[in-house]
């Protein structure tokens, strides 16, 4: 009895996912239309100042070494 029952199951199942059939719908993509007209060109920006000089390095250069690693 319970294979019976556990076999009509799995055929069920089998049968109701079978007939699951999922319709695709291809959307058509429009056609773009001619190029409009150039506009005019915008008026050229200000530039702006420039920025205060920083100051000047003492020279010294740290160069920091990882520790060795253990074999």
């Amino acid at each position: 009895m319970n294979k019976s029952m556990l076999v009509a199951a799995l055929l069920a199942v089998t049968f109701l996912a079978a007939c699951d059939r999922p319709t695709v719908v291809t959307v058509p993509t429009p056609v773009p239309g001619p190029a409009g007209a150039t506009g005019a060109t915008g008026a050229t920006g200000d530039t702006g100042s420039t920025g205060a000089t920083g100051k000047t390095g003492t020279g010294a250069v740290i160069i920091v070494t990882p520790a060795a690693s253990a074999p």
